[in-house]
């Protein structure tokens, strides 16, 4: 126990709180699932269900590791922080101080940005720049590719003037913290988080899925089923987007990481973990985010900022911090309710972004005082019936195409190059066009025509967001292509529009 008092306007129930992950899983058919819960320094609630691959047999534990995706984003920002508390560095350090040759698009932003403006999704660039680097994976970017490709990309708004959502400078800020600590960041996140707070199952680099065992693996739903997708190789992978997304940790981990947040004597002990000012820093609204209609209409929340590495908001009157993680068939929550002493994480290696978002808040309503039901079919309704105002439903992109025709082939056959993403070739291939990144793999697709425009359908599963060519001149032989993607409202880490491809020679 922390010895400190918290206010709760109900009782904890654990038995409650166990039907709603029962309702979740059931409601949306999970393959595995892990959610934990901690209320005044107790676990009250350690709760697994599901498979590690739908199917085997295996079971998820406490000790099965998940993809925790961008919840490795406050880790990467507690690494600067303990850096900050022993004076190797400042948040107001220019990141050219550290790294000598980072650039941005602009000098002027070169030599202005800050350590802390890594983390705080103010670039200017717009949401997901760059991420064509980092996903899908595996591909064939460095970290170094990555973080010298950020000079090619065009700002679309202008410095610190808001906010859009970014995972290449996390990528920066990992390596600052590599140049500053004198040893590569996964080395650094494990002397540094892993070790001191006891996350005993935490990976991070390289390391061997079979050697460390016990591994969630990913799912999408096709046809029905759970299917496993980005299955696991041998070997795991010093992927780029580690600081950004790429750590792994199971449920037992993710509590003691939300304890150490939430436990007031890890402050006030003799040799914290952490110094009260950079806990302080961390949560500060930084950086303000939109606050949506629905964080209004569910929450009655009256602010959303972001941290280093934490989103910011309140709920039902109290401060709410919490983060999530996205990665193609996985899933995480965190959210710490500080002023309740309240920590909940879930974790699920399927696609879940509604059992996600509607698990997670009817838990956190058990702890906010709001009256109601609030239980899982109650925000599955809302959600429902919020996707019927908006008039959306799942629509199928993939429309009635042709071949294209011998003058559109003309027109954007050949090789061609982009200042960062590098070479794609769109070459004739047996009896059609095809489309094949030199450095991204899994970006092979088939170019058709849709009525009067070009198309690239993927082969691979695991990109389910396809594109537009778009050539300039549109007649003749084009000089320049650019993308864009057949869904606008798709993932932005699909950043196509971010791609400009200047005419490198004809197909080989």
């Amino acid at each position: 126990m922390t010895g400190q008092t918290y206010a709760h306007d109900r009782a904890v129930d654990p038995a409650r709180l166990e039907a709603m992950v029962d309702a979740a899983v059931a409601r949306y058919d999970l393959p595995g699932i892990a959610v934990g819960v901690i209320v005044d320094g107790e676990v009250v609630l350690r709760q697994t269900r599901g498979e590690l691959q739908a199917g085997q047999g295996a079971r998820v534990d406490a000790a099965t590791l998940f993809k925790i995706a961008s919840n490795s984003k406050a880790m990467t920002a507690a690494v600067l922080a303990r850096q900050v508390d022993a004076g190797l560095l400042r948040w107001d350090d220019p990141v050219i101080r550290h790294l000598p040759g980072f650039r941005m698009a602009e000098g002027w932003v070169t030599r202005d940005i800050q350590v802390r403006d890594l983390l705080i999704h103010n670039s200017g660039l717009g949401p997901g720049a760059g991420d064509l680097m980092l996903w899908p994976s595996p591909n064939r970017f460095t970290r170094a590719e990555v973080v010298h490709g950020l000079r090619y990309l065009r700002p679309r708004w202008s410095f610190r003037s808001r906010y859009a959502y970014d995972n290449t400078l996390y990528i920066v800020a990992g390596e600052v913290a590599a140049a500053v600590g004198g040893m590569p960041f996964d080395a650094l996140v494990r002397r540094e988080v892993f070790e001191p707070l006891g996350m005993t199952r935490c990976q991070a680099g390289r390391w061997s899925r079979d050697g460390v065992g016990n591994v969630a693996q990913p799912h999408a739903r096709i046809d029905g089923r759970n299917v496993v997708v980005r299955a696991d190789a041998a070997t795991i992978p010093d992927e780029p987007m580690m600081a950004a997304g790429g750590l792994r940790c199971s449920l037992d981990d993710m509590l003691r990481w939300a304890q150490a947040w939430l436990e007031a004597g890890a402050v006030q002990a003799e040799r914290p973990w952490l110094s009260q000012a950079q806990r302080a820093a961390a949560w500060t609204a930084h950086t303000p985010m939109p606050l949506g209609a629905r964080m209004r209409a569910w929450d009655r929340s009256h602010f959303s900022a972001y941290g280093y590495g934490w989103r910011l908001t309140d709920v039902d009157g109290t401060s709410k911090v919490s983060h999530t993680g996205t990665l193609k068939g996985m899933y995480s929550a965190l959210t710490l309710l500080p002023e309740r002493g309240v920590g909940i994480v879930v974790l699920i290696n399927g696609d879940a972004d509604d059992a996600r978002t509607v698990l997670m808040q009817a838990l956190v309503k058990q702890f906010t005082g709001a009256s109601g039901p609030h239980d899982v079919a109650y925000y599955a309704a809302l959600l429902s019936t919020e996707r019927a105002d908006r008039g959306t439903s799942a629509v199928d992109m993939r429309t009635p195409a042709r071949a294209p025709t011998a003058a559109e082939t003309t027109n954007v056959a050949g090789r061609w190059r982009d200042a960062w993403f590098g070479r794609i070739d769109v070459c004739p291939r047996g009896s059609g066009l095809t489309f094949a990144s030199e450095r991204s793999p899994k970006l092979q697709g088939d170019v058709v025509a849709v009525d009067d425009r070009l198309q690239v359908r993927w082969r691979d599963v695991d990109v389910d967001v396809d594109a537009w060519l778009i050539a300039t001149p549109a007649r003749g032989r084009a000089t320049a292509l650019h993308m864009a993607r057949v869904d606008p409202d798709a993932d932005f880490s699909y950043d196509f529009e971010d791609l400009a491809f200047a005419r490198e020679g004809d197909c080989p």
